[in-house]
């Protein structure tokens, strides 16, 4: 991997066990991971969750797909299940849809959706009670593709464009040897022809866009590493935050396994490893991320939510910047 040496981040501070937040249990195996989010337009986190049956009161059925929304900011927060219709999957595991990304954009959700051969697009209008589905599919790679998150509503957003990383995969189990990134004026995220692919970093480090998918190329590579993550952009540190799961061989990610933060300037890096390890003291969940709504002003605080224990988690981090110490 070309790596830069980090100018910002030279660690982080994980609250003790004790204060990781657990909501979303369930009973038995009615527990839901996943939990995908976005911060929307009403101030509230919007979430997507997978074989689950979603916050308590759980609802009536397991679902692939469901949804809810979070209200307020850690340690006050509060899980509302949706129920929607037309968004709903189910099936367990590989046999139905599961987001594996989630993005507002001008009062719109949308929603990626792997387990689709290989991925698909979706959006709703009105907080996630109805959903239109795309007329078209990712059919090379995108395996387990997820949105890179700003402020509310998108706020904040470097320019005009949408971004989508996905492990070089066309499935979501399967681990890849690099990262793959697309990009979509915001006002065509729904149209396949507006996208462009990343092809590699020129020499005056401006990335190489291509509309021809044949031609990309990795934005990030660890052979046999990449697997599923989530990017946000921490405004008080300027930075981009990439958090990947590490896989554990023979172990589900839900109950064992690895984490790790890369951080960089830019959308398309250079990425740096800010802090990884291959098994934490708790699960990192499949799925994991920085919601940009609980990120302090100064981007030093932070909260990961993940689908550990087949649970909603969060767990307060720290950045520790370099000179601090």
């Amino acid at each position: 991997m070309d790596y830069a040496p980090s100018p910002v981040i030279k660690k982080i501070e994980w609250a003790p066990l004790d204060e990781v937040i657990r909501l979303a249990r369930g009973t038995g195996k009615d527990g839901s991971d996943i939990w995908v989010n976005t911060w929307a337009d009403d101030g509230h986190l919007y979430t997507a969750y997978g074989d689950g049956r979603g916050f308590d009161p759980i609802i009536d059925i397991k679902l692939s797909m469901g949804f809810a929304r979070v209200e307020g900011s850690p340690p006050d927060i509060k899980g509302v299940n949706i129920r929607s219709a037309s968004g709903e999957t189910v099936g367990h595991g590989p046999r139905g849809g599961k987001p594996s990304g989630m993005l507002m954009v001008d009062g719109i959700l949308y929603i990626l959706v792997r387990n689709m051969a290989n991925s698909i697009l979706a959006w709703s209008t009105d907080h996630s009670r109805t959903w239109t589905w795309a007329n078209w599919k990712f059919t090379q790679s995108f395996g387990c593709p997820t949105f890179l998150n700003y402020g509310p509503n998108y706020a904040g957003a470097r320019d005009n464009y949408v971004y989508i990383y996905s492990p070089d995969q066309e499935t979501a189990y399967d681990a890849a040897d690099g990262m793959i990134l697309a990009r979509v004026p915001k006002q065509s995220i729904a149209d396949r022809e507006a996208y462009e692919f990343f092809v590699r970093l020129a020499e005056d480090g401006r990335p190489v866009w291509t509309k021809d998918f044949a031609e990309h190329g990795p934005v990030f590579t660890l052979p046999g590493r990449c697997y599923r993550s989530t990017v946000s952009y921490n405004q008080g540190l300027g930075r981009y935050l990439w958090c990947q799961t590490r896989m554990l061989p023979g172990e589900d990610a839900r109950f064992k396994g690895g984490l790790a933060i890369y951080d960089a300037p830019e959308p398309w890096g250079p990425w740096t490893e800010v802090w990884s390890v291959e098994e934490w003291d708790m699960p990192p969940g499949e799925t994991n991320s920085f919601p940009t709504k609980w990120m302090s002003a100064d981007g030093k605080t932070c909260y990961l939510v993940s689908s550990s224990w087949d649970n909603f988690c969060v767990r307060q981090a720290k950045f520790i910047l370099t000179g601090e110490e």
